[in-house]
């Protein structure tokens, strides 16, 4: 079994007054994030911040706040803190990926991985096969030009580093764009949804490393392109009130939110975002339906799906096969790509909601460890019934 390129945060937040969250590190420059009221205009807050001596790094209009570095000498930080105009301060937490070897593949003649065949997609492509769903993968970017990508690739967007190309040095990104839409041709591999619409957001850099800000700043771009399904193969243990929000808002708006569950191999351990409600949180299984030993398992699990020894798509036209949630998520969004390619009127919620009734039970796993049971990408001809029995297929709660 290979291991994962999982992102995770670290740092332990905890609560410093009503109105501040923090770590405890109070070295000068920190970054943190900073949430205003709605009725305060960003200018007027990034105003505030600088008579402070605050250096601003970016706005985050999705949750009205800013990213900048406070000065940490005097009370500035707990003053601010009292500020009527704000709601929040906590850490723009750091976050990286680690990149644990994986096994390097020549692959020529096309062949379907084992999990985009155990989901059942193959039978599936009879009824969708992705068409004019637009997928947002939030990582490490992608290699656009990977011959078993490139016709699918809508666009890119490089939240990390704004007006450079959203390449990816890294390998995650284009792995688990591959799972979701690898072409359908004569080499290489297939992926779940094999013509849906990819665009590539960058939000780690090639050493895998990031910020919390990125991903509320990815969402933010993906909301406002009219993304339908969001891929996040990423976690942290640490809960942030300015992500909280960014993912309720997507959520909200009807897109579909998947997330990897964690590999953290133990009980009650999935992590965030996947934690969030409304989120489609992803545990891994291997070839014999086994729960995989690094699995995150808990109450948030919504399903599972293959995510040991899963060949994909790898920068420079190259395939590798990896393993972790992280391959597990995009299998779920893929499928979700295959139900939005039928009714692409159907809302996040209901989407999530076919997911779940569909799922298959797996008898040697409980419900912490596979949710409603493993993703099945061939219940496609049920989506026009749950609709029809209910006449909206998404009320109950997700995540």
């Amino acid at each position: 079994m290979w291991p994962v390129l999982l992102a995770y945060y670290t740092g332990v937040a905890t609560a410093a007054g009503a109105m501040i969250a923090w770590s405890g590190n109070k070295k000068v420059g920190k970054r943190k994030i900073i949430l205003f009221h709605q009725e305060k205009p960003l200018p007027s807050c990034r105003a505030l911040l600088q008579k402070r001596g605050g250096q601003v790094l970016k706005e985050l209009p999705l949750v009205h706040a800013l990213v900048a570095r406070l000065p940490a000498k005097g009370k500035v930080i707990e003053e601010l803190g009292l500020h009527p105009d704000i709601r929040l301060i906590e850490d723009d937490f750091e976050v990286h990926t680690v990149e644990l070897p994986a096994a390097r593949i020549r692959q020529e003649k096309q062949i379907v991985p084992w999990g985009v065949e155990r989901i059942g997609a193959p039978r599936a492509w009879q009824v969708a096969a992705g068409e004019k769903v637009k997928v947002a993968v939030l990582d490490t970017g992608l290699d656009a030009g990977h011959p078993d990508l490139a016709a699918n690739v809508r666009g890119t967007q490089n939240i990390k580093f704004p007006g450079w190309r959203a390449g990816d040095g890294n390998g995650h990104g284009t792995h688990v764009a591959g799972i979701i839409a690898a072409l359908n041709n004569s080499f290489g591999v297939v992926g779940v949804a094999p013509r849906a619409e990819i665009y590539g957001v960058k939000i780690f850099n090639r050493q895998g490393d990031g910020y919390i800000s990125d991903i509320v700043a990815g969402l933010d771009w993906a909301l406002k392109n009219k993304m339908q399904v969001v891929n996040m193969s990423f976690g942290t243990s640490q809960p942030s009130q300015a992500l909280e929000e960014a993912v309720r808002k997507c959520v909200q708006a009807g897109m579909v939110l998947v997330a990897a569950a964690g590999n953290e191999g133990r009980d009650d351990s999935v992590l965030y975002p996947a934690r969030y409600p409304g989120v489609i949180a992803v545990s891994a299984v291997d070839k014999k339906d086994n729960l995989a030993s690094f699995s995150s398992r808990g109450t948030e699990v919504t399903v599972t799906a293959p995510g040991v020894d899963i060949l994909s798509t790898y920068p420079g036209g190259k395939y590798r096969t990896m393993s972790g949630t992280s391959m597990a998520c995009p299998h779920a969004a893929g499928v979700a790509a295959l139900i939005l390619a039928q009714d692409r009127r159907l809302s996040g919620r209901q989407v999530a909601r076919i997911i779940c009734r569909t799922a298959i039970k797996l008898p040697d796993l409980s419900p912490r460890e596979q949710g409603d049971g493993l993703v099945n990408a061939t219940a496609l001809a049920a989506v026009a019934r749950f609709i029809g029995e209910t006449g909206t297929a998404g009320e109950e709660s997700v995540g």
